[in-house]
C-alpha cells in the first residue's frame, strides 16, 4: 500500500475530498518527520511508537570485493507496534 492508496481509502471512508485528505496526510507526515528529526519520541496510543535510536560505528564488508569497510555512527528510526495489535488473533506481528 502506498500513500495514494491510503488517501483514497480514507477519502472513501470519510466522504472527504481526496485533495483535503492528501493535504492532511502530508501535514501529518511532515509533523512526524520533524519530530523524529529533532530526536523526539512519537507515540500514537493504540497504534505504536516511533523513535530514533543511535547505531554504533562498526566494521562491515563489501560483498563484491570482500574488503573491510568502516560504517560510521548513524541514527535509525524504529517502530514498535502497540500491545493491542499483538494481542489480536491472527496478527502479522
Amino acid at each position: 500500500m502506498i500513500k495514494k492508496d491510503i488517501v483514497e481509502e480514507v477519502a472513501q471512508k470519510t466522504g472527504l475530498n481526496k485533495s483535503v485528505v492528501r493535504e492532511i496526510t502530508d501535514k501529518f507526515l511532515m509533523v512526524l518527520y520533524k519530530a523524529l528529526e529533532e530526536g523526539k519520541r512519537v507515540e500514537l496510543r493504540g497504534f505504536g511508537v516511533f523513535e530514533v535510536r543511535k547505531v554504533k560505528e562498526r566494521k562491515g564488508r563489501n560483498p563484491k570485493t570482500g574488503e573491510t569497510v568502516f560504517i560510521p555512527n548513524r541514527n535509525k528510526v524504529v517502530f514498535k507496534i502497540s500491545k493491542l495489535y499483538k494481542k489480536k488473533e491472527g496478527n502479522l506481528f
